[in-house]
This record gives C-alpha cells, sequence and structure tokens, in this order.
C-alpha cells in the first residue's frame, strides 16, 4: 500500500512541475496550436482502428 502512495505522490508531483512549466515557457501562437489540432481527430480515428484490429486479430498474444 505504501507503495502505491509513492508512486501517486510521485506522478502528481511530476505533473504538477510539467503543468508548470508548459505555462510559463509554452507557445501561446495560436496559429500554430490551429495547424496541430487538424490532425488530433485523424489520429484518434486511426489509434481506435489500430486498437480494434488488434483487439479482433491478436487476442489470443497477449
Amino acid at each position: 500500500m505504501t507503495t502505491l502512495i509513492i508512486i501517486l505522490a510521485l506522478l502528481f508531483a511530476a505533473l504538477f512541475i510539467v503543468v508548470t512549466l508548459t505555462e510559463k515557457y509554452g507557445s501561446r501562437d495560436e496559429e500554430k496550436n490551429a495547424k496541430l489540432s487538424r490532425y488530433i481527430i485523424p489520429l484518434m480515428v486511426i489509434l481506435v482502428g489500430a486498437q480494434i484490429i488488434k483487439y479482433v486479430f491478436f487476442r489470443d498474444s497477449f
């Protein structure tokens, strides 16, 4: 149980550090964000499709 608490504490600390650094040094360029956001939905569709293929055809391997 203590191992779980240590892992959770480290994850929250890492998340806090990453969020703080991202807010401080992150890009504020809206045009760049718009270009990147175009690719999110197609990549998610590809990811879901790959997971379905993995589940249907390679279910016995894990």
